[in-house]
C-alpha cells in the first residue's frame, strides 16, 4: 500500500499552513500580499459556514508535510455545474520533483469528477514559465474568453456605501 498523498489541514495545522502561504508568495515576488491571519484562516475553513478547504501534502517517504492545496467550489450559470476552484498549490522546493503536484493534480481531478464539476480552475502568474509548462503537460490549456477583475481596497467600500444592507 503507498503512503497517503495529503491529508486534511486541521485547526492545529494552521500555522504551518499560513508559513507555506507566506512561502508561495515570496516565491511569486510578492511577500507583502499577504495579509491573512490565522484567525482568517480559521474562519475559511472551520468556520460556521467554511468557504475552503485545504489538504496538507504529505512526504512519500517520510509522511511529514511539504505543501498544501486550498480549492472551492465555484459555480456556472450558463452550464448548471459546478468547478472545483484550485486557490493554491504549494510544494516546498526541497520536495519539488518527488511527483507531487503531478499527483495532487491527479487527486484534486478526481475529486471535482466525484462531486460532479464539469471541470477545474486556477490562475498563474504571469512569467511563471515552470508552473505554465507544468501545467500543460497535464493537459491543461489556458482559458479563453474572459479577463479577471478585482474590486478591492477604497474601490469596494465605495461601491458597497452605494447600496448598504
Amino acid at each position: 500500500m503507498s503512503a497517503p498523498l495529503c491529508r486534511p489541514v486541521k485547526p492545529e495545522d494552521l500555522h504551518r499552513v499560513l508559513s507555506y502561504i507566506k512561502e508561495l508568495a515570496t516565491l511569486e515576488g510578492r511577500p507583502w500580499a499577504v495579509t491573512a491571519c490565522l484567525d482568517d484562516l480559521h474562519l475559511l475553513l472551520f468556520g460556521t459556514r467554511p468557504l475552503a478547504e485545504a489538504v496538507l501534502l504529505l512526504d512519500p517517504a517520510a509522511g511529514d508535510p511539504v505543501g498544501y492545496a486550498w480549492f472551492y467550489p465555484v459555480t456556472s450559470t450558463f452550464t448548471g455545474k459546478a468547478t472545483l476552484y484550485l486557490e493554491d498549490i504549494y510544494v516546498t522546493p526541497a520536495s519539488r520533483g518527488l511527483g507531487l503536484g503531478g499527483r495532487v493534480m491527479a487527486w484534486l481531478a478526481s475529486l471535482a469528477r466525484e462531486r460532479g464539476c464539469e471541470c477545474m480552475d486556477w490562475s498563474v502568474v504571469e512569467g511563471n514559465e515552470r508552473a505554465i509548462l507544468f501545467y500543460e503537460s497535464l493537459g491543461a490549456s489556458r482559458k479563453q474568453g474572459s479577463m479577471n477583475y478585482r474590486l478591492s481596497g477604497a474601490a469596494l467600500q465605495r461601491l458597497a456605501t452605494r447600496h448598504p444592507r
